[in-house]
């Protein structure tokens, strides 16, 4: 992953472009959000999950880092489950989500380096499902998990639909969603707050 990324920083040199040089930053961010996870999982060892809440705090603290200039006036809350460990088949795409989307905020939402707040809440419960397999019933546990990723900043237009965005990084938030089979809400008042929803077996 260090290696990726640093080909992406001396490829990014050779432009002088401010929306090239922006697109190579995301592709940077995007690759920190994966490596993350793996030192987490060797930091824990012989695990195969990881603690996905332990993991998110460092994610974000990194996204803050990067958009320093922009982030200064902006104040971070997390509400995060405890316990919330998860395998790779969903650690990463969830942390890709919240990649873009407070990436998306720190970005857009706040012109002129206006002060606002980030929220991001993970909460979980307990599920019991009856399941039929072969004329047999079962009860199958898990756990669905909610994640909100939240700000009070100008909000996005309106005429911005995931499934048809044109843009990289909400086009990436669609697909992933489905990767998780999870389902994904979108509110526009009062800033930008998005809602999904997936379950962990």
């Amino acid at each position: 992953m260090q290696v990726i990324f640093s080909l992406l920083d001396l490829q990014s040199e050779k432009f002088r472009d401010k929306e090239v040089l922006e697109a190579f930053r995301e592709s940077q961010s995007r690759v920190i959000s994966m490596s993350l996870i793996h030192e987490e999982l060797y930091r824990e060892g012989e695990a195969d999950t990881l603690d996905f809440s332990a993991y998110l705090q460092n994610l974000v603290k990194n996204l803050f880092h990067t958009y320093m200039i922009k982030s200064k006036n902006i104040c971070l809350f997390m509400n995060l489950e405890k316990n919330a460990f998860f395998d790779m088949d969903i650690a990463v795409p969830l942390g890709m989500i919240v990649n873009e989307l407070v990436s998306n905020s720190l970005k857009h939402a706040f012109p002129g380096q206006k002060a606002g707040e980030i929220q991001i809440k993970l909460t979980g419960e307990k599920v019991t499902d009856e399941l039929i397999d072969d004329n047999r019933k079962h009860k199958r546990k898990d756990t669905g998990y909610t994640l909100i990723v939240s700000d009070n900043g100008v909000g996005i237009p309106e005429n911005i639909d995931l499934e048809n965005s044109d843009t990289l990084g909400m086009q990436l938030v669609d697909i992933l969603v489905d990767q998780l089979d999870g389902e994904i809400e979108i509110k526009r008042d009062k800033g930008t707050e998005f809602t999904i929803r997936f379950s962990n077996i």
